[in-house]
């Protein structure tokens, strides 16, 4: 049921944190994997890891915010692997800024990434889904940042809000095709970009306390859901957020 073997998936910015977790989980359950990132050196050292595990790995630079470098990762990964059949749009950029003092720019810098780009990702895997025949699977990162007001956060907040939003549409859209978008809404994660926060003594007892699994979430607790979202077993599973946070919304 959970056998990924002959599958083809991509996760944009799956080179790091959250996005190196999913890609290791659908790797590990047979997958082959094509990272999409900016980074080329992260992307080669993520390639390495992924292929001991046993997989193929594509690693191409893609800046998501760009649409049109997006439809050329797509053509070349259905060259290098064949097909596309899972999709994680996890590429994120979050940029602290007051509400009152951001600029335009740095705004747009922000949902051309978290929002735009999920949308032309899916937009272009989508086509060739639908072109292929036989469904997919398209996954959005989300954040607990739809839910709780995070200060100097509006744009990164604004994004992940709307993302869950276009999930559900394109859930409607594409079930005709066979295909199954959802969402994934993690809590807090240690990752890279949250480092700071964890060595903000108060800030990392304030999120243990408030988590009643008593700690950071890691890139491995996403390594699961990666597959069940990638496998037949979530074939009627569609336009539902599915959240990783060890019990911090519940709480």
């Amino acid at each position: 049921m959970f056998d990924l073997g002959g599958r083809v998936v991509v996760v944009t910015g799956g080179n790091g944190g959250i996005g190196l977790g999913l890609a290791r989980g659908v790797a590990k359950a047979g997958a082959d994997v094509a990272i999409w990132a900016r980074n080329e050196e992260k992307n080669a050292k993520a390639e390495k890891e992924l292929e001991e595990l046993g997989a193929k790995v594509l690693s191409l630079r893609c800046d998501v915010s760009e649409p049109v470098q997006i439809e050329k990762a797509v053509a070349d990964t259905v060259k290098a692997l064949g097909r596309i059949d899972v999709c994680f749009a996890n590429a994120g950029f979050g940029h602290m800024a007051s509400s009152l003092k951001i600029t335009p720019e740095q705004w747009r810098q922000v949902t051309s990434v978290d929002l735009d780009g999920a949308f032309f990702t899916f937009r272009e895997v989508a086509k060739h889904m639908v072109e292929r025949g036989g469904g997919g699977k398209l996954i959005g990162i989300g954040s607990i940042g739809e839910i709780y007001g995070m200060p100097r956060q509006a744009a990164y907040s604004a994004s992940k809000g709307a993302l869950g939003g276009m999930v559900r549409s394109l859930a409607v859209e594409f079930s005709r095709h066979d295909i199954q978008v959802n969402l994934i809404q993690p809590g807090w994660i240690e990752t890279d970009a949250t480092g700071p926060l964890l060595e903000w003594e108060a800030m990392d007892k304030t999120i243990r306390h408030r988590t009643p699994a008593s700690r950071w979430g890691t890139p491995e607790d996403f390594e699961g859901i990666a597959v069940y979202l990638s496998s037949d077993a979530s074939r009627f599973h569609t336009g539902d957020t599915i959240r990783i946070d060890g019990g911090y919304a519940v709480f």
